[in-house]
């Protein structure tokens, strides 16, 4: 009979374990806002330390606000995930943005609207080959009116599947988004789910899927990015 006794652990590493599992990670484009905030909480704190209580909640929403938690996409072959966490505004036939070359043809395109409380990561929403990204500077309209895809500042990325399957994702600024990142190069192979770019505070992003695809949500729905499944790719 073993003798052996399993190690103790310490009521603070349970704490910091708990901790790891339930507060998200924070992307890192999120860090020099989270870092300067604290530093002017400090600062205010000095001269005022009412001041420095609102400081220290402004930072805390700030990190809250860059949350990149972990998500489970679905491993199924042939479908297109949510690249974003927010409400479907649009299900629509609308040709993809000129800058990617897919011609006039007309694909189904997805809105999801994203509020300034939503997750504001955005995920790849099918695994596959980047073969275009393209920025192109606009205006700052509401992100919610439908002239918002074609008028405001936007990056549209175009990525293949293993079977050909084209999908285009399009980040898209809105009334308060000024600054729009994006991690993914052309020629990198992406997986669905994976993390590729953040809009900074309230904005919209676009999913253009094959035109016989069967869409799976409707407008007004939640979306879960990187879980939610959008649609049923019709094959190249």
């Amino acid at each position: 009979m073993s003798t052996e006794q399993e190690p103790k652990t310490s009521p603070l590493t349970h704490l910091v374990a708990l901790a790891r599992d339930t507060v998200p990670p924070m992307h890192p484009a999120g860090r020099p806002f989270v870092l300067g905030a604290a530093v002017a909480t400090l600062l205010l704190r000095r001269r005022w330390r009412g001041a420095g209580v609102l400081g220290g909640i402004l930072t805390a929403w700030c990190a809250w606000f860059f949350r990149e938690p972990r998500r489970t996409t679905p491993n199924r072959d042939g479908i297109a995930v949510a690249p974003a966490d927010g409400t479907v505004a649009h299900v629509e036939k609308a040709v993809p943005p000129a800058e990617l070359g897919l011609g006039p043809a007309p694909m189904t395109r997805v809105s999801v609207f994203l509020t300034i409380f939503d997750v504001h990561v955005q995920r790849v929403p099918l695994s596959g080959e980047v073969t275009k990204v393209s920025y192109r500077a606009g205006k700052f309209l509401s992100a919610d009116l439908d002239k918002a895809s074609e008028d405001n500042e936007r990056n549209s990325m175009l990525i293949r599947g293993a079977d050909g399957t084209e999908v285009a994702v399009v980040q898209i600024a809105g009334l308060v988004a000024r600054r729009i990142v994006c991690s993914a190069s052309e020629g990198d192979q992406v997986l669905a789910g994976h993390t590729y770019g953040l809009i900074r505070f309230g904005s919209r992003v676009d999913l253009y899927v094959p035109a016989d695809s069967r869409v799976l949500v409707e407008p007004g729905q939640r979306t879960i990015g990187g879980e939610t499944v959008i649609a049923e790719l019709a094959r190249a």
